[in-house]
């Protein structure tokens, strides 16, 4: 990478062929991607880019303030100047984005480890300012002469995709502002002086009792943690009583952190951002959560016991559960058979997934479908998610996070099954 006129252009070398892998691994640039395929008039076009992209054929990309630039060699090899434009945000929004990014100290952290924080997108949203693309805000322009995406356009929106992966500041950089003078901004803020408010007025309570019409208003609602608490020590001079194990107690108490942690977490989002009521958790299920970071072989095993499972099964799904809760762990104990609607809609995913002469040999059964050829199977969750599973001996275990697509998912079920099992 090479950087030009200061922090107000960049621009990207070419990258290697896209062999075997999705486009997007990051939440964000899977964003970017949805911005061009939901908005895309042709969908052969956006095939033709995604498989031009995938051979290597778009050459460096440069990245301003609205605007990517490329040349892209077309199937014939005619080279291609391609551009695709994304309005830059007002200067006051910025204002407004810079503020929200300082209230938290792990949005400027997570920047600088160059990630998006989901957070920071979904506060800027609800204060009216879009980071991330929307249905046709990437307008395209290509001297091929095309007034939709092109083969062109839409295979520099793919490779841009992997460049947001890569450093999430290349679309901080298309809104209008530099890496650079973004930070400045960010550390300017962080070092201001903040007023202390003054300390609120008392009320007794004997008069608050006698008299309600003059209760203050209630505080705000804190803030959410950044994560759960630690809950207090158990260390004491006195021997625990009677079947009382203090280990068990101890983990007990911070699975129980953790899961107020997330319940918290889901009363403070707005009701429509709020996931679906789940039923309650079963005692197998329960085991589950609760065996994740246990500290002590023997409680492992008394969960594993009490759930029905062996140490092997228990560590399939409590590795399930880190990636996914309830759902992955569903995912991984049960097979289902799609019907009807769910049904359809899988197929269509999987023929679309892959290009004709790209498309794997799967072989279906209920909600999987495996490799012929390659220890890697997807299965389809029941939320519409695939999820990648590699072979491991006998046993078939999560490979990585769910994915929007079968052929994303497939992709990190193959490169786990290639990595060396410990």
């Amino acid at each position: 990478m090479t950087g030009h006129d200061g922090d107000t252009e960049r621009t990207f070398a070419a990258l290697p062929p896209a062999h075997g892998r999705g486009f997007a691994q990051t939440w964000w640039g899977q964003a970017w991607l949805r911005a061009l395929e939901d908005a895309a008039l042709d969908s052969q076009q956006v095939k033709t880019g995604r498989r031009i992209a995938r051979a290597g054929a778009v050459g460096a990309v440069s990245v301003r303030p609205g605007r990517i630039t490329a040349v892209v060699q077309d199937v014939d090899r005619t080279a291609h100047r391609a551009d695709v434009l994304l309005a830059e945000l007002p200067a006051e929004q910025w204002d407004r984005l810079l503020d929200m990014a300082v209230e938290r100290a792990g949005h400027v952290a997570a920047l600088l480890d160059r990630e998006m924080p989901p957070h920071l997108v979904e506060d800027a949203a609800s204060a009216g300012i879009e980071l991330l693309p929307g249905l046709g805000d990437l307008e395209p322009e290509c001297d091929c002469g095309a007034w939709d995406h092109c083969g062109h356009t839409a295979a520099l929106c793919y490779q841009v995709a992997r460049l947001l992966d890569q450093d999430p500041f290349v679309l901080l950089l298309m809104r209008g502002r530099g890496e650079h003078s973004l930070l400045e901004d960010l550390q300017d803020r962080s070092a201001a002086p903040v007023e202390e408010a003054p300390e609120p007025e008392g009320v007794d309570a004997a008069e608050a009792y006698a008299a309600g019409d003059i209760l203050p208003p209630l505080p705000e609602t804190a803030e959410l943690p950044e994560k759960p608490g630690s809950p207090p020590s158990l260390d004491t001079e006195a021997p625990p009583g009677p079947g009382v194990d203090p280990v068990a107690v101890r983990h007990l108490a911070a699975r129980t952190a953790v899961e107020a942690h997330r319940l918290l977490a889901e009363a403070l989002r707005q009701p429509s951002e709020r996931p679906a009521a789940v039923p309650g958790l079963t005692a197998a299920q329960d085991a589950v959560r609760l065996a994740v970071d246990a500290p002590d072989p023997a409680l492992t095993e008394r969960l594993a016991g009490g759930s029905g499972r062996d140490p092997s099964s228990l560590a399939d799904a409590t590795r399930a559960w880190r990636l996914g809760g309830a759902e992955a762990l569903s995912v991984l104990e049960e097979e289902w058979a799609p019907s009807g609607d769910t049904l359809a809609r899988a197929r269509a995913a999987l023929d679309s997934a892959w290009d004709e002469d790209e498309r794997p040999s799967l072989r279906a059964e209920g909600n999987r479908w495996t490799a012929v050829d390659a220890p890697a199977q997807v299965r389809l969750g029941r939320d519409g998610r695939w999820w990648p599973y590699r072979q491991e001996r006998e046993r078939w275990i999560v490979a990585g996070p769910a994915a929007l697509d079968p052929a994303t998912a497939l992709s990190s079920a193959e490169l786990s099954s290639a990595e060396p099992q410990r």
